[in-house]
C-alpha cells in the first residue's frame, strides 16, 4: 500500500495512509500483521485519521516499511486474522479483577502459593526486562516489592499488593484512553448513512464509507452536514458552533461554503461534496490531536525524568532501612510506594483534558509545550488587517487626481485588482460594482508584486496600484504638494490605495479597515492575565497605525512594515528575553508565526497560515484569552498535582519505614492517590461553557 512518513522519532514511526486504506477491519488487521514482524513492539491503527504508529527496535526499520508497502488492501480484506476485541467497560473489569482476588484467598494455602507465584512472575518478567535496557524503574519497583514479600512467605500481602498494582494500572489506562477518546470524539462526525442527489433528481440513501468526492447530499433541518463542500440548491440557517464557536447561526445559499460536523438549524440544502469527512477540516484537527502527544510540554518530560530518577533513590532507602534495622517489613515499605505512577499520569492527563476543553471553547491547541508557552508568555504581537480588523474592508472615498474622473479612477483600480483575491482587492471591486461600473480587459497582462501592489500596462503606458512605498519608493512616482495636502488629510479616515499612470499618481482609494468589536476587550483581557506588552504590525501609513493603536490602547506599534521585517521584529522580541504570542491570519504573516513561541491564527486564515500557527481560534479573537487563562489553570494544576503526589506518598513512606503501617497498607494508599489525582486532572478548568456551545459539547459526550 501507498502511504508518507507523516512524523518519525527513534524507535518509533507514523505512517499516513488514503482514507479508504484503513476502512473497517483493515486498520487492526494491518497493525496485527506488522506485530508478527521482527523487530516490531507495537503497532496502532486509526481508522478516522488513516493513520498508523509504529513502535519498533530501531534495527529493522527498512524491512518493515519494506514489509507495510507490499501489503495489498485486497489482502488485509481476505485474512483470516482475530483483532482484539473491544474492551469491556470499566465495571466489568474491576468486577472480575477483584473476583479473581477473592478467588485465590478462598484456595487452600498450597494452591494459593503457586498461584499467587505465577502471577507475580509477569511482574518478575518486566522488571527483569527493564533491567536488562540498564533502567531501573516503577516495573523494577514492583517487582521487588513483590519478591521481598514472597520471600518473607507473606502471601496475602503479595496478592493484595498484585490486585492493588492492577486495579491501578486498570484505572489509569481506562483514564487515560478516556480523555484521549473524548478529545477526538468531540470531533468527530457521528452519522451512518445520507441522502444522495442522482442525476436525475431522484434521491437515494447510501452508507457514509460510500458517500465520495462529488455527490449532492442532501440535509435537511435537525441534520447533520457530512462532510466538507459546496451549497448547490437551497437555503438554510447553519449552525457552525463545532467549527468557530459562534452562537448565530449563519445564512447558506448556493455558492457557499459549509463543514462537516456543522448542524443545520432550519431550511434544506444539496451540498456538493469537496473534501469527505477523513480530509475535512474537522478531520485535519482530529489529525492534530492524534500527533500531540508527540509535543509534550518540557514540564510533562521534566515530570518523566524526575518520576524515573526518583526509582533508585527507593531502593535505596529500602537498603539503607534493611542495613540499619535487618527488618525486611520496614525495607519492603520503601518499595510499596512510589511516585513514578503518579507524576508520570498526571501530567499527560491533566495537558490532554486542557486541550479538550480548549476544542469545546472554539481554541485548537496542537501540543502540550504549546499550552506550557502560552502560560509563559509575556507579550503578544497582533498583525493588524484582518486579525485586529473585519476581514473586510470597504471603500469609503475615490480621490481623483490629474483630470481623471472618479468612476474611471475606480473602474481601472477595479479591473486591476480582480485578479487577486485579497481583502483589499475584493473591496475595489466590490464598491466598484455596487455603483455599476463594468469594464473590459483593456490592460495587458498583470503582475502580482507580493505585499507590494499591481503592475500592467494601460493604453500601452505603465500603471501601477499598491501601497505608498510601492508607488513613491519603488516605482519612483513624485507627489506635487497639493497631492501631498490631500494624502495627509485622507491619511486620517483610513488606509489609502495609490493609482499612478504613466509615472503619475493618478488617484487614491481611501479603504476603511474597521476593527472587530471585541478587539479592545481582547486587548484588556489579555493585560489583565499577565500580558505586559501588546504590539501591532502593519504594513498601513503610520497615521492609521497611531489611530489603531490609540483606540485599542496598544503599548507600542509599527507601520509600513514587509512580511520579512514584521518576522525581524519578532526574532528581536525574543532575543531581548520576551515570550512572544504573535497573532496573524495570511499568507504573509506565515514566518512570523513561526518566529514566535506561539503562533496563533484563526479558523478564517489562510490555510498556510493554520498550518503553520500552534494554536487555531475557530472562533474570532474573543477566544485568544480562554487560552491564555486555560494554559495558566493548566500549569497550576500540574503544580499542585507534583506536590500533593510529593507531600501525601512521602507521607505513606514514612509511615511505613517507621512500622506504623503495613506494606499493603503502603500501596493502597499509593494506588489510591494516583487514582484520586488522576480524577482530578481530567476535571473542567474553567466555568461553564458558554449556552452557545453547551448543547454542542453536551451532544459530544
Amino acid at each position: 500500500m501507498d502511504y508518507r512518513i507523516e512524523h518519525e522519532l527513534p524507535c518509533r514511526i507514523r505512517l499516513r495512509f488514503a482514507p479508504q486504506d484503513l476502512r473497517g477491519s483493515r486498520g487492526p488487521v494491518l497493525a496485527a500483521v506488522l506485530e508478527t514482524q521482527d523487530g516490531v513492539k507495537r503497532a496502532a491503527a486509526s481508522s478516522r485519521t488513516g493513520s498508523l504508529l509504529i513502535f519498533h527496535d530501531g534495527s529493522h526499520r527498512d524491512s518493515i516499511l519494506k514489509a507495510v508497502s507490499l501489503i495489498e488492501r485486497s489482502e488485509l480484506d481476505e485474512m483470516d486474522i482475530q483483532v482484539e476485541p473491544v474492551e469491556p467497560p470499566l465495571k466489568v473489569q474491576v468486577a472480575k479483577l477483584l473476583s479473581a482476588a477473592m478467588t485465590r484467598r478462598m484456595l487452600p494455602m498450597p494452591i494459593r502459593i503457586v498461584v499467587t507465584t505465577a502471577f507475580a512472575c509477569a511482574y518478575f518478567f518486566r522488571g527483569i526486562r527493564e533491567l536488562l535496557h540498564l533502567r531501573l524503574g516503577v516495573e523494577t519497583l514492583d517487582a521487588a516489592a513483590l519478591g521481598v514479600s514472597l520471600a518473607r512467605q507473606d502471601y496475602n500481602t503479595a496478592s493484595t499488593v498484585m490486585t492493588l498494582l492492577a486495579l491501578g494500572n486498570l484505572i489509569e489506562d481506562w483514564t487515560k484512553k478516556r480523555s484521549q477518546a473524548s478529545l477526538a470524539e468531540s470531533l468527530a462526525v457521528r452519522l451512518n448513512s445520507v441522502w444522495v442527489q442522482n442525476d436525475d433528481g431522484s434521491q437515494r440513501e447510501i452508507s457514509m464509507s460510500e458517500l465520495a468526492v462529488g455527490d449532492r447530499v442532501i440535509v435537511r433541518a435537525g441534520g447533520l452536514i457530512p462532510a466538507d463542500g459546496v451549497v448547490t440548491a437551497g437555503e438554510a440557517l447553519v449552525n457552525q458552533a463545532s467549527m468557530t464557536g459562534e452562537s448565530m447561526a449563519v445564512h447558506r445559499w448556493p455558492g457557499t461554503s459549509v463543514y462537516a460536523g456543522t448542524a443545520l438549524e432550519a431550511g434544506e440544502l444539496t451540498v456538493q461534496v469537496r473534501a469527505l469527512a477523513d480530509e475535512s477540516r474537522l478531520s485535519q484537527i482530529a489529525k492534530l490531536i492524534e500527533e500531540s502527544e508527540e509535543l509534550k510540554a518540557s514540564v510533562q518530560c521534566r515530570a518523566e525524568r524526575m518520576a524515573d530518577g526518583l526509582v533508585p533513590w527507593s531502593f535505596g532507602l529500602a537498603g539503607m532501612m534493611y542495613a540499619l534495622t535487618g527488618n525486611a517489613t520496614r525495607a519492603s515499605a520503601a518499595l510499596m510506594v512510589d511516585y513514578s505512577c503518579a507524576i508520570k499520569l498526571a501530567t499527560p492527563l491533566s495537558i490532554l483534558s486542557a486541550m479538550r476543553e480548549g476544542v469545546r471553547r472554539g481554541v485548537i491547541i496542537k501540543g502540550g509545550k504549546f499550552l506550557e508557552a502560552l502560560s509563559e508568555a509575556d507579550t503578544v504581537v497582533f498583525d493588524k488587517t484582518g486579525t485586529l480588523t473585519v476581514s473586510q474592508p470597504r471603500v469609503i472615498e475615490v480621490v481623483p487626481f490629474e483630470g481623471w474622473q472618479r468612476s474611471e479612477i475606480l473602474r481601472l483600480s477595479a479591473c486591476l485588482e480582480e485578479h487577486f483575491p485579497h481583502s483589499v482587492a475584493t473591496a475595489v471591486v466590490r464598491q466598484a460594482e455596487l455603483e455599476g461600473l463594468t469594464h473590459r480587459e483593456e490592460h495587458a497582462k498583470v503582475e502580482y508584486v507580493v505585499a507590494h501592489g499591481v503592475v500592467s500596462r494601460y493604453l500601452d503606458k505603465r500603471v501601477i496600484i499598491g501601497s505608498r512605498h510601492f508607488v513613491a519608493e519603488d516605482e519612483g512616482v513624485v507627489f506635487d504638494e497639493e497631492q501631498k495636502k490631500v494624502i495627509e488629510e485622507k491619511e486620517q479616515l483610513g488606509s489609502l490605495l495609490y493609482l499612478a499612470f504613466d509615472s503619475r499618481l493618478i488617484g487614491l482609494l481611501v479603504i476603511d479597515d474597521p476593527l472587530r468589536e471585541e478587539a479592545a476587550d481582547v486587548v484588556a483581557q489579555l493585560r489583565s492575565l499577565g500580558i505586559r506588552h501588546v504590539v501591532m504590525l502593519t504594513g498601513d501609513h503610520p497615521k492609521t497605525a497611531a489611530r489603531v493603536a490609540k483606540q485599542l490602547g496598544l503599548d507600542d506599534y509599527r507601520a509600513e512594515m514587509l512580511p520579512d521585517e514584521k518576522t525581524r521584529f519578532v526574532q528581536s522580541l525574543r532575543k531581548q528575553g520576551r515570550k512572544v504570542i504573535m497573532v496573524g491570519d495570511g499568507i504573509n504573516d506565515a514566518p512570523s508565526l513561526a518566529a514566535a513561541n506561539v503562533g496563533v491564527s484563526l479558523r478564517g486564515a489562510a490555510d498556510v497560515a493554520q498550518q503553520v500557527a500552534d494554536v487555531v481560534l475557530a472562533g474570532d479573537l474573543s477566544s485568544l484569552p480562554d487560552a491564555r487563562r486555560l494554559s495558566e489553570l493548566v500549569m497550576r494544576r500540574i503544580e499542585r498535582s507534583y506536590l500533593t503526589i510529593v507531600g501525601l506518598n512521602t507521607t505513606f513512606l514514612l509511615l511505613g519505614l517507621l512500622g506504623i503501617i503495613t506494606p499493603a497498607v503502603g500501596a493502597l494508599l499509593h494506588n489510591s492517590v494516583t487514582i484520586g489525582t488522576s480524577m482530578t486532572s481530567v476535571r473542567p478548568l474553567l466555568d461553564k461553557l458558554p449556552a452557545s456551545l453547551q448543547a454542542v459539547s453536551e451532544e459530544s459526550e
